[in-house]
């Protein structure tokens, strides 16, 4: 078993960053002002998939959002912390709240904003197109850009890491 997978047996909860992890991390505005964002299918099965396994998913984000508390709602996430940039103190505070330590937790960040959370995650991942400090910090990097399958690809990878894969996928045959 290598490193990685060792790690993944103690995580419980995953934390997503949402623009440029969860989103390709644009931001459209409509004419009325209302802000548009686009969120991938097939993450929100990876985390279906991760939440059966009963690894809690939560989001941190520094911008706030309706959007991003209506696809949180679909998607089963009950913990959502927005308008919050210091991200290493938001997830400390849910692993407290937890009573987790960071190293039970993965954490999927794209910029400056996520490096001292992925740093302090016991599995730091990004996006393939996270800036080049954050891909240097990262214990693993999706082959897929932000809001382009990269968390399904995560959380595909944190389920074969910790042997549960082929198990969460037999459900779909």
């Amino acid at each position: 078993m290598n490193d990685l997978s060792m790690r993944a047996q103690k995580i419980r909860m995953l934390a997503l960053d949402v623009d440029g992890v969860l989103t390709d991390g644009c931001i459209y505005y409509g004419s009325e002002g209302e802000e548009l964002k686009s969120f991938s299918i097939k993450d929100g099965l990876g985390i279906k998939l991760l939440q059966q396994d009963e690894i809690e998913v939560v989001i941190i984000t520094g911008r706030s959002s309706e959007i991003v508390a209506r696809r949180a709602q679909e998607l089963g996430i009950a913990e959502v912390v927005q308008g919050r940039e210091d991200k290493i103190t938001a997830l400390r505070e849910i692993c407290s709240h937890r009573q987790l330590n960071t190293d039970q937790c993965a954490y999927m960040g794209d910029d400056l904003p996520d490096l001292a959370a992925v740093r302090a995650a016991g599995i730091g991942m990004a996006p393939a197109d996270a800036a080049d400090q954050l891909r240097a910090a990262a214990d693993w990097i999706s082959e897929f850009n932000g809001g382009a399958g990269a968390v399904r690809q995560a959380c595909e990878q944190l389920l074969s890491w910790r042997g549960s894969l082929k198990q969460r996928l037999a459900d779909f045959d």
